[in-house]
């Protein structure tokens, strides 16, 4: 549009969505690049909503917007995307400029996540600041609650919300690359707004009507589960309040960045089941509950709110005029996050550590109490409680959901890496001097405290990456590799003794805590010892493990300690899976030589082995080669490091696999999996379908149907198969009668015809058959008249050579044709008068 004239903004709309259909991307960014430049916010205000919504979709996915998660740094329009969507680019100029002018946009509560949407519609504000002080009540009801958020938050939203929203995408194309220019401007806004170096650029509209809203002050003090824990705020005051228009700069423009991590963790992370939603509801919200039944029990009426009032104080009851019915369906949402979600949430974990491992040394060593230092800046107290206290509840549960739902195959890489980048902080530091290898890289005995306060990440999910495990196909080398790769993580030196130190905090009796503080704060001074400021230390230690394990899973869980024994008969029936997955592997890797060792130029000609695939049973396409030697690389070094882990003894470990090993010997291979017999066949037990998983056992499979449908086989001349079938059944067809008769007669003459007339391969009868492959096997072997294999290339090369080596020797074709009609009449009476000889020998 070029520099477009002053008009109503109804025009102004309606010409960019005229615009949006016949002029290119690059023209369209050219055209807002001078609109935002040129018209005050007042005219910009109506075209802000449809703009948001024509760059990343509707929030119920009809429309489908620039389609940022299918552009790719292949495409024309990648870069002009990127431009204008940069931090500093044309649309966030649009934000600042209406945000300075206190604009806000409605998002319906029904695209909310379903807890905080279940929470707000049983009247109560859910516990994430985020949410508070933007509630809109229309006059028409409950159920179409909106919230009222700045432009900031409003683009924000529906930025994050565009990575779950469900797409159609074309066929071939799928939202799961990092390459993506959404993943690139994630990545983007968190190096902006989360700033590793430096601090965050200030907005180009500084006025303090910019600033968020924040809701009032939480309690300092909040008491956990009867032991009194003093926890410290969720963010410190000034980033929680308001800015005044004198207060620093930096602590005017830190709500970009609390407003950005929230908004991404909220619609990212915040999913899960009713259950969990019920047993993790914070004791903020359901006290306010408590208080506000107990007034209103009190009280014998109380007036209706105004319309429009969506201003209410922190933990406050929404709707006080009246009750409505819990909406439970709601938190039943189908959560399924895809590869491409699950890649974005590592990404944040990965800067957020790197964010927060970003903080000063001496703002790190810093005791709680510091943050009313002159010195600490807002930014610097952010990075101090932006994992534990935004990240680590949500992303916990997010994992939980995905270990016990993703689907047993190697896409579940994603998951893995994903958890394992968050209990490795120290991998985020930056510290560039003296790397080390993985497996020998001590952890620094600095991170114990976050392993401490993380203990469930490390014990509660490995026990259930153990589960997962023992039920996967571990002879799969991605499979192997996941197994290897979680294995090398927590053989990690020091890493082990940090979580059973953790362990045995968290299983500290309580009468001993309440023995010890009492002396922990006493000085030496006041008659203590030295010893108190330890034990203090101690105590306090004591108080963050079991407020993580009881904020995380509930008063009444019942923890499992990783290094019990429990777990560790279930790390040793891990070990016997892994044992019997490198026999295996090596069964299927000898199998492959054998075949690739006895194939040679004449298996063209049906020579060497007939097998269509050249496979073992039970073996993926990959499953070959290098990948087996992988497969037994990856296992091999996963034995060790779970030795290394839980202390096992080589000797023991040894001996429990040349058991093993004695006992899945070539004949035990040959059995058939443990099976019961079910009343239409057998049915297969729990052992048989890991015995089938690990390929330890097989169904003998072999072909049932009529030989003569069989598939056309690589040695076989398609057109002789086909033409020497249909002689073949018009001979069937006409003389069948007469070859049942002969095949009848007991006398010689009989089995004579039956050797020339019936299938000989006789091991079939020895199979398990069900009922309907019984009936087609009976049908099957009526007999008939056979020329398949005069159809193989075997066949004609022998014929073809006989005939030559004949006319070397001056025979004619029709006297070789006699012979060669004599030498097999001649051979199958051989084999008639002596069939039952070889048979018993």
């Amino acid at each position: 549009m070029a520099a477009p004239t002053l008009q109503q903004p109804s025009f102004l709309l309606a010409n960019l969505k005229a615009d949006s259909t016949t002029k290119p991307l690059l023209q369209r960014c050219i055209d807002l690049l001078k609109i935002i430049d040129e018209y005050p916010a007042k005219e910009l205000h109506l075209i802000f909503p449809w703009l948001v919504e024509s760059v990343f979709g509707s929030l119920d996915g009809i429309i489908a917007g620039w389609n940022l998660r299918l552009l790719h740094s292949r495409s024309n329009e990648y870069n002009i995307v990127l431009d204008f969507l940069n931090p500093s680019g044309p649309m966030m100029k649009l934000v600042y400029k209406l945000q300075a002018e206190e604009y806000k946009y409605e998002i319906p509560v029904n695209y909310l996540p379903g807890p905080v949407k279940a929470c707000i519609q049983e009247g109560v504000l859910p516990d994430c600041p985020l949410f508070h002080n933007k509630l809109q009540f229309p006059m028409s009801g409950l159920l179409s609650l909106n919230l009222a958020l700045n432009p900031f938050e409003f683009f924000m939203f529906n930025f994050a919300f565009c990575l779950i929203t469900p797409k159609i995408f074309p066929l071939g194309q799928h939202g799961s690359s990092t390459d993506s220019a959404y993943f690139v401007l994630v990545d983007t806004y968190l190096k902006y707004f989360l700033p590793t170096e430096g601090s965050v650029p200030p907005s180009p509209f500084s006025d303090s009507r910019g600033s968020v809203p924040a809701p009032s002050p939480r309690s300092s003090s909040v008491s956990f589960a009867g032991y009194g824990v003093h926890s410290p705020s969720l963010l410190k005051h000034h980033i929680f309040h308001q800015p005044s228009v004198n207060a620093d700069p930096a602590a005017q423009e830190i709500w970009r960045s609390e407003t950005l991590l929230q908004m991404f963790v909220e619609v990212w992370l915040h999913h899960y089941s009713l259950e969990m939603y019920q047993k993790l509801q914070s004791p903020q919200v359901k006290l306010a509950l408590l208080q506000y039944r107990l007034s209103m029990s009190s009280m014998p009426c109380q007036p209706h709110a105004p319309p429009g009032s969506g201003t209410l104080h922190t933990y406050q009851v929404l709707l006080p005029f009246h009750s409505p019915p819990p909406l439970w369906g709601l938190l039943e949402e189908p959560f399924s996050p895809t590869e491409e979600h699950v890649l974005v949430v590592r990404l944040l974990v990965k800067h957020l550590h790197a964010f927060s491992n970003s903080l000063k040394p001496e703002q790190l060593s810093a005791s709680p109490s510091a943050h009313s230092h002159p010195h600490t800046s807002p930014l610097e107290e952010f990075k101090r409680v932006v994992v534990q206290r935004f990240v680590q509840q949500k992303l916990y549960l997010f994992l939980q959901h995905c270990f016990g739902h993703w689907p047993l195959d190697a896409s579940f890489r994603a998951v893995l890496e994903t958890w394992l980048s968050y209990i490795q902080p120290w991998r985020y530091t930056g510290d560039k001097t003296n790397p080390q290898p993985d497996q020998n890289r001590t952890v620094p005995d600095k991170w114990e405290s976050f392993v401490q306060e993380n203990l469930l990440m490390y014990t509660k999910l490995f026990q259930v990456f153990l589960n997962r495990a023992v039920r996967t196909d571990l002879v799969n080398a991605k499979n192997a590799l996941m197994v290897f790769r979680v294995a090398k993580v927590f053989a990690q030196p020091n890493l082990a003794e940090m979580i059973q130190k953790g362990e045995q905090l968290f299983l500290e009796p309580e009468h001993v805590l309440h023995h010890r503080q009492p002396r922990g704060y006493l000085t030496p001074n006041q008659g203590g010892s030295f010893l108190s400021s330890r034990q203090r230390a101690v105590t306090d230690m004591v108080f963050r493990v079991k407020s993580h394990v009881y904020a995380l899973e509930g008063q009444d869980c019942q923890y499992k300690q990783m290094f019990g024994s429990e777990l560790r008969g279930a790390v040793m029936k891990l070990i016997q899976i892994i044992a019997q997955a490198r026999q295996t592997a090596k069964r299927i890797s000898d199998h492959s030589s054998e075949v690739a060792a006895n194939n040679s130029f004449l298996s063209w000609f049906g020579l060497g082995s007939s097998d269509l695939n050249n496979t073992f049973a039970g073996a993926e396409p990959e499953e070959s080669g290098e990948c087996l030697k992988k497969t037994h690389e990856f296992l091999d070094r996963a034995l060790e490091n779970l030795c290394q882990i839980f202390k096992l003894n080589q000797g023991q470990l040894s001996q429990l696999i040349s058991n093993l090993g004695s006992s899945q010997d070539d004949g035990n291979c040959k059995q058939l999996p443990d099976c019961i017999q079910g009343e239409n066949g057998l049915v297969l037990t729990e052992l048989g379908r890991r015995q089938i998983i690990n390929g330890l056992r097989r169904f003998d499979i072999q072909y049932q149907g009529d030989p003569e449908l069989q598939p056309i086989r690589s040695y076989e001349s398609a057109l002789l198969v086909r033409v020497l079938y249909r002689i073949s059944s018009l001979v069937n067809n006409r003389f069948g009668g007469h070859m049942t008769a002969l095949c009848s007669r007991p006398d010689f003459l009989g089995r004579f015809s039956r050797y020339y007339l019936t299938d000989p391969d006789s091991s079939r009868a020895k199979l398990k058959h069900s009922p309907t492959s019984r009936q087609t096997l009976e049908t099957n072997r009526q007999p008939r008249l056979s020329l398949r294999p005069l159809a193989s290339y075997r066949t004609i090369l022998l014929l073809m050579l006989f005939y030559v080596f004949a006319a070397l020797l001056s025979v004619g074709p029709a006297t070789s044709t006699l012979l060669i009609l004599a030498g097999g009449l001649l051979y199958g009476l051989f084999m008639t008068l002596l069939g039952d000889k070889l048979k018993t020998h």
